[in-house]
């Protein structure tokens, strides 16, 4: 079997294709066919912390929008835990914050957005505490590989410039590419945070 096993060939790669959205978020195509739809709103009303919205727009090579991008992001909750077992912080686990959500980019205008809260610092290793994050995911036709990468807050400059990930990105441009700008919109917080897959500008990204 191993000899046999020498002479396949490596299967071809494939993108993520046309049809992706219609298994991953099946409403958006006009499908109701899950009990629970996870979308792009991770807050309800009993999730503490501060509201926030982020938005943005997933550019290609030549800085066309994406418009069939598919973007997933998870994150801490207010107090900086993550609702998961193997996050074992002495903070509080808020029941009303699942911290994972999953977006699509706009069929016209490209935009994707998230409304949720703005996460707290979390520990990182050896006991050196991360700036707050908000992890994204991104796939869409033309990538091979889900992409990672990483969006910090431009309001917390401090905390960024002590952060462990960050201080990893020797050039301060790199760096830029993974803070989101904060807007205030008629009592509304957003963070603009667009997405480069190339060029100038380029989004840093993590093989994770």
């Amino acid at each position: 079997m191993v000899q046999e096993l020498r002479y396949l060939k490596e299967s071809p790669s494939q993108t993520a294709g046309p049809y992706v959205h219609i298994g991953t978020m099946p409403h958006e195509a006009g499908f109701e066919v899950y009990e629970k739809t996870f979308g792009n709103v991770l807050a309800g009303p009993e999730t503490e912390g501060e509201r926030i919205r982020i938005e943005g727009i997933v550019y290609d090579g030549v800085g066309s929008p994406l418009r069939d991008a598919l973007i997933e992001i998870w994150q801490a909750n207010a107090a900086g835990r993550y609702n998961h077992p193997a996050d074992r912080q002495e903070k509080p686990l808020d029941r009303a914050f699942r911290g994972w959500g999953r977006s699509g980019s706009d069929r016209q205008t490209g935009l994707y957005f998230f409304d949720t809260i703005k996460p707290g610092r979390v520990m990182g290793r050896h006991g050196r505490p991360m700036a707050p994050h908000v992890n994204f995911w991104i796939v869409a036709r033309g990538i091979n590989i889900g992409l990672n990468t990483r969006m910090y807050f431009s309001d917390e400059a401090e905390a960024n410039a002590a952060d462990p990930v960050l201080n990893l990105i020797e050039q301060a441009s790199r760096r830029e590419t993974l803070i989101a700008r904060r807007e205030d919109r008629g009592g509304e917080v957003v963070y603009r945070f667009d997405i480069r897959l190339q060029g100038e500008g380029e989004t840093v990204f993590f093989d994770i």
